[in-house]
């Protein structure tokens, strides 16, 4: 059974130097909601699209990777997407075998990302749940 652990802001600051290597620093853009016709207040945008994989998920991927011992068979996840292909790259740079389960409606786009990763890929099911 995994341990679950919570996250505060002294964890992400233990992580981060462990992490760092393998993520993108991703840039923090301020946006006016005027601009999307929506009453006038700036919001600050992460900009994690432009994370290795596609997203923030990258982060979670080699936390957990890194902090603990994965057994030769590898990972497995289940996701129709950005979750997915977070492992999948994860896995790939750690040097780790992965297979990634996801549901026949899952977006084409996210299939070839995950198999660009080298990851097993298993089609399976209408949905999610």
């Amino acid at each position: 059974m995994l341990e679950k652990k919570t996250i505060t802001r002294e964890r992400i600051a233990a992580v981060e130097p462990r992490i760092r290597p393998y993520i993108r620093h991703t840039p923090v853009i301020r946006v006016d909601m005027a601009d999307f016709g929506r009453p006038a207040f700036p919001v600050d945008l992460k900009l994690e699209s432009l994370q290795h994989s596609g997203s923030f998920k990258a982060r979670g991927a080699f936390t957990n990777l890194l902090e603990r011992q994965v057994p030769e068979a590898g990972v497995v996840a289940a996701s129709g997407g950005n979750h997915g292909a977070a492992v999948a790259y994860a896995a790939m740079k750690l040097g780790h075998k992965a297979t990634i389960f996801v549901p026949e409606v899952s977006p084409p786009a996210k299939l070839a990302r995950i198999r660009s990763y080298g990851a097993d890929l298993v089609v399976g099911g209408a949905r999610y749940a």
